[in-house]
């Protein structure tokens, strides 16, 4: 065999190797739900064993979470993160909810463990981490992609957080939480005159989170304009 038959055949193995990896982290195609959008309604047990149902939270703000494994290092940094923060969600009237594939049993350990006392649910059946185009693969084991969602008092989709890094999480969303109710889209400026595009999202509410007080600017031009 010669010595460039010899490289070929490395070249594929190492590029089949490296298929294999990219796969064994890639997400199913399930498109997650978007800025403006109502989030999915579902029911899960939590780690009580009793059932919760998102819908349940109406009237608050919720902070939507899904995390791929409960007691695994990223997954209780993040958790303790949430904890540490509760009060402040608390005082902006909003909750945290985490969900993952995890059973009713490993949650109850988890947060027996580790002192957490905020809702987590159990999504065996991966339903509603697919609803949520959450739903991705780990060396062939179907796990909850690092996703978060903040869901406004009436149950609509206000900000999208995707693939997130742990450190800092629970501050960008604190953040965000506090932009979106210094606006109050349940108010004078609601979903009903805030613009869509041809796709049906929010490019405006969109620019607002990225951008902050320069969307202010945009907003205050555009009513000028009115």
């Amino acid at each position: 065999m010669s010595k460039i038959t010899i490289a070929l055949i490395a070249a594929v193995v190492v590029i089949g190797a490296g298929l294999l990896v990219v796969r064994g982290f890639a997400a199913d195609e399930t498109a997650m739900p978007q800025v403006g959008q109502q989030a999915p309604n579902f029911t899960l047990n939590s780690q009580e064993g009793k059932p919760v149902s998102l819908d349940s939270f109406r009237g608050k703000w919720v902070v939507l979470y899904f995390y791929p494994k409960d007691m695994t290092t990223g997954c209780t940094i993040e958790a303790h993160n949430f904890q540490r923060d509760q009060d402040k969600f608390l005082k902006e009237n909003a909750v945290i909810v985490g969900v993952s594939v995890d059973s009713v049993d490993s949650h109850k350990q988890f947060c027996a463990k580790d002192s957490l006392n905020f809702t987590l649910l159990s999504d065996e059946d991966k339903k509603v981490v697919a609803e949520y185009g959450s739903l991705g693969n780990y060396a062939g084991f179907k796990i909850a992609n690092r996703n978060t969602f903040l869901i406004d008092p009436q149950g609509k989709i206000a900000r999208v957080f995707p693939k997130v890094k742990v450190a800092g999480h629970t501050e960008e969303v604190i953040a965000a939480l506090k932009a979106v109710e210094d606006w109050d889209l349940s108010d004078e400026w609601n979903w009903c005159n805030t613009p869509v595009d041809e796709r049906g999202e929010y490019p405006i509410l969109q620019a607002y989170f990225a951008l902050g007080a320069q969307c202010r600017e945009i907003e205050a031009e555009m009513e000028s304009q009115n």
